[in-house]
């Protein structure tokens, strides 16, 4: 279960200013998938939820937070995205290490298609934890 609904807007207070987080899906299986919104403000801006994306993964959001220390709340709600469950990819290794093709899952099932355009782009299938969520954040700006 999660605290967090489709369409929360989540404001972060970080050391260095605002980040929002927007929480697109939630999977029966999987923490919600949420895009962390690009850029850090000094102020809420007053369409928050109308940044690009930075990133786009799967985190439990609340629990990364609180783990962090950092201070949240929903400060906006928008329509929950009319689109399917985001496509997330992982690779397939060889005995070396070497990615040899992508498995893309859509929340419902695999798939393989060795010539994906803007395969490249996909989010990776995994559970973003509370360090590399951490990076993310300080990476905005």
């Amino acid at each position: 279960m999660t605290e967090f609904s489709p369409g929360d807007i989540v404001e972060i207070a970080t050391e260095r200013g605002l980040a929002y987080v927007h929480v697109t899906h939630v999977h029966p299986s999987y923490p919600p998938a949420v895009r962390l919104l690009a850029g850090l403000h000094a102020e809420r801006p007053a369409d928050p939820g109308a940044a690009e994306a930075a990133l786009t993964a799967l985190v439990p959001l609340g629990e990364v937070l609180r783990k962090l220390g950092l201070a949240h709340e929903v400060v906006a709600r928008v329509a929950p995205e009319a689109g399917a469950f985001p496509t997330f990819r992982m690779p397939i290794r060889d005995k070396q290490g070497e990615i040899v093709y992508w498995w893309y899952w859509d929340g419902r099932g695999l798939s393989f298609d060795a010539g994906r355009d803007g395969a490249e782009d996909l989010p990776l299938r995994e559970v973003m934890g509370a360090a590399r969520f951490g990076e993310a954040l300080d990476a905005l700006g």
